[in-house]
């Protein structure tokens, strides 16, 4: 089959980032007075989730160097709900593939499954908190504020969250997704302030290059403000495709640490996991690989139309059932078509267009890398025309290796 030309695209989002990120946590440390809040040679659980956040490690050694001039003794939990394959080794090697050691942060990581109920929200749910946090002496939070991948609120991914899903471990994470998170997870974060010993949280927002553009340290009773006023920012900075109207989206890879949907549905649209209305409406969606740093956690295939054989043979069933079940998407976990290799993947999704010469395809890297992508040329003739935008004049070819697998686009 004849493969459309694809041209290049460039996005100019605003890359704007924090210039000194272990500066910067400094400086938000020092404008609070913790001489009444802390003793010396108290404990302190530094809770950090499984997100990939571009300067996870700095934000955490900084965080833990803050805590130890204060001559508090920090240890690292990780706070990602099922992430791991629900297991304690699981979520300490996510961490590790995130650059979170002893060693690269200066304080030891403890991790396990246990968690101590708290008692019930006004909902009913019953929520749970890291019994190790718990039995700390204090609690930090570290957190990206961003978009959800399934739910609209006022407050979604951030520091309430990672206290509410994140500190709850799999039996926490799997309860509250039985409720309305909009409508839960503020409620469950303020009865966690109120009854586990948590001292501060450290907020970020990323620009849509992946740099930090912004941070912020808040006391426990700030969360909620905190967090719905940084995803307002998050918003402005989230990257999206510059196109409502596609044939065939071909997405280079999935992952955990790209989105923790396998593929944000805040690009691909919301309607692929949630239902509705089919806006943006991408008709098919090709996904080619699945991300080593995912350790076969495919959650998220079940949004794509077609896939590949390599694919199918890294996915870990059990890992991507359990986080299916935990949050509660089943349809996260359901199989596309799979194909042999890339290119009969492409050429699948190709049979279905009726006039391939004005087919509107688009390939991506994946859905957290947006600046640069490639389009066929009845979308990116489209494109010239919109501002802080530049397209190629030259095009390019989709090139293949002898077993079908589809080449990164090279210069």
């Amino acid at each position: 089959m004849d493969l459309p030309p694809l041209y290049r695209v460039r996005q100019l989002f605003d890359v704007s980032t924090v210039a000194d990120v272990p500066a910067a946590v400094r400086d938000e440390f020092s404008k609070f007075d913790w001489q009444a809040k802390v003793r010396p040679g108290q404990s302190v659980a530094v809770a950090v989730g499984s997100r990939g956040t571009h300067d996870l490690k700095f934000l955490v050694a900084s965080t833990v160097a803050c805590l130890k001039s204060m001559g508090l003794k920090p240890f690292v939990i990780p706070a990602m709900g099922s992430h791991g394959g629900g297991t304690a080794d699981g979520q300490t090697r996510v961490l590790a593939e995130l650059g979170i050691t002893r060693d690269e942060v200066g304080a030891p990581i403890v991790a396990s499954m246990d968690v101590v109920s708290l008692g019930r929200i006004d909902s009913g749910a019953e929520v749970f908190f890291a019994k190790d946090a718990f039995e700390a002496d204090h609690v930090v939070a570290i957190n990206r504020v961003k978009p959800h991948t399934a739910f609209r609120s006022a407050v979604e991914s951030g520091l309430c969250k990672i206290l509410a899903i994140g500190c709850g471990r799999q039996t926490g994470a799997a309860h509250l997704h039985r409720y309305d998170l909009g409508q839960t997870i503020v409620p469950a974060a303020r009865l966690i302030i109120r009854k586990a010993p948590v001292l501060c949280g450290l907020a970020v927002t990323e620009n849509a290059g992946g740099g930090t553009h912004s941070l912020k340290l808040a006391l426990p009773e700030e969360f909620p403000a905190l967090d719905s006023e940084f995803l307002k920012i998050a918003w402005t900075l989230l990257p999206k495709l510059p196109v409502d109207d596609l044939d065939i989206l071909v997405v280079d890879e999935m992952g955990k640490n790209v989105s923790g949907a396998g593929m944000d549905p805040n690009v691909i649209g919301f309607w692929r996991r949630e239902g509705g209305i089919r806006q943006p409406d991408y008709r098919i969606l090709v996904v080619l690989d699945l991300t080593p740093h995912s350790h076969g956690n495919a959650t998220g295939i079940g949004m794509a139309d077609l896939t590949t054989r390599r694919v199918v043979d890294k996915i870990d069933w059990e890992s991507t059932y359990l986080n299916a079940l935990t949050s509660g998407v089943l349809r996260s976990a359901r199989m596309p078509i799979p194909v042999e290799n890339d290119r009969l993947a492409v050429e699948a999704a190709l049979y279905r267009t009726p006039d391939p010469a004005s087919i509107r395809m688009v390939r991506i890297v994946n859905t957290g890398e947006l600046e640069t992508f490639w389009a066929t040329a009845a979308v990116a003739s489209e494109l010239k025309a919109q501002k802080n935008i530049a397209v190629d004049d030259a095009a390019w070819e989709l090139k293949f290796n002898p077993e079908g697998r589809l080449l990164p686009m090279m210069d």
